[in-house]
């Protein structure tokens, strides 16, 4: 069975939404290395982790599925009803990601880890 295991939050101000989750929930959010400005979300030991990065377009927080085979479940997307909104791109040294939307015109995620 696959669980969700990590979220994006887009934000229009990346440090003005640092700010507010910090002071909110005492979430670490830390700058990931590299030229994007894109900060990784530390919740809690043991509790689902996630990212902060400037919004693209009508872009809301998406959660992504962990998968086996991200080719497989591209496929079942397709095959079920939904619809791919990013094609599988990769995060070097993390691992690769897809973005979709489902029958019902849900935005998700696809993760699959190195």
């Amino acid at each position: 069975m696959s669980k969700i295991v990590h979220f994006d939050i887009p934000a229009d101000n990346i440090q003005r939404a640092k700010k507010f989750y910090e002071e909110l929930f005492s979430w670490q959010i830390l700058k990931m290395p590299g030229e994007l400005e894109y900060y990784s979300v530390t919740t809690e030991d043991g509790a689902i982790q996630g990212g902060l990065g400037q919004r693209q377009a009508d872009q809301r927080i998406v959660n992504y599925v962990g998968v086996d085979d991200i080719d497989k479940y591209i496929n079942q997307v397709k095959k079920y009803g939904g619809k791919m909104k990013t094609p599988k791109m990769e995060v070097p040294g993390y691992g690769q990601l897809a973005i979709f939307e489902d029958s019902e015109g849900n935005t998700l995620g696809l993760w699959q880890e190195k």
